[in-house]
């Protein structure tokens, strides 16, 4: 199978539950400040049942999902060539310290450019209450030999 025959493929839903913890500690690496990400008295206040994940949190939840699309051997994905070309997300309503998150990834194209072939795949990310937190697109380079 070749790679473009791969596009449209989908793979296996992955949830992820969404800790209070796992927020703070995301928020205190990438340097946010807000406090609606690392303290419950003030989240609550402005009206969220926990904390509230930053909008960038997505890329936790959402990387187990694509792990199986980079990982598929159809792709024939070259890691030693391997660069990140970009991620783009459109988000729904904000992700909180509780929620499960379910995403699922598929191959959205496959296209060479210059000798080198883009892959991108896409994400739905989708809590408990069935409403889509999350769409993303990202993008992964093989460089040309």
């Amino acid at each position: 199978m070749s790679a473009v025959a791969a596009i449209g493929r989908t793979y296996e839903p992955v949830v992820y539950a969404v800790g209070r913890e796992k927020i703070r500690e995301y928020a205190r690496a990438v340097g946010e400040t807000d406090a609606l990400y690392l303290d419950l008295t003030a989240a609550r206040a402005a009206g969220h049942r926990d904390l509230v994940a930053p909008p960038m949190f997505a890329v936790v939840y959402a990387a187990a999902a694509l792990a199986p699309g980079i990982l598929d051997p159809d792709l024939e994905i070259d890691f030693s060539r391997l660069v990140h070309g970009g991620q783009a997300f459109v988000w729904g309503p904000v992700v909180v310290a509780g929620d499960e998150i379910e995403t699922v990834a598929s191959v959205a194209a496959v296209d060479e450019r210059a000798g080198n072939r883009f892959y991108t795949f896409e994400t739905v990310s989708t809590n408990q209450d069935g409403q889509v937190v999350c769409r993303g697109t990202w993008t992964n380079i093989v460089r040309g030999e």
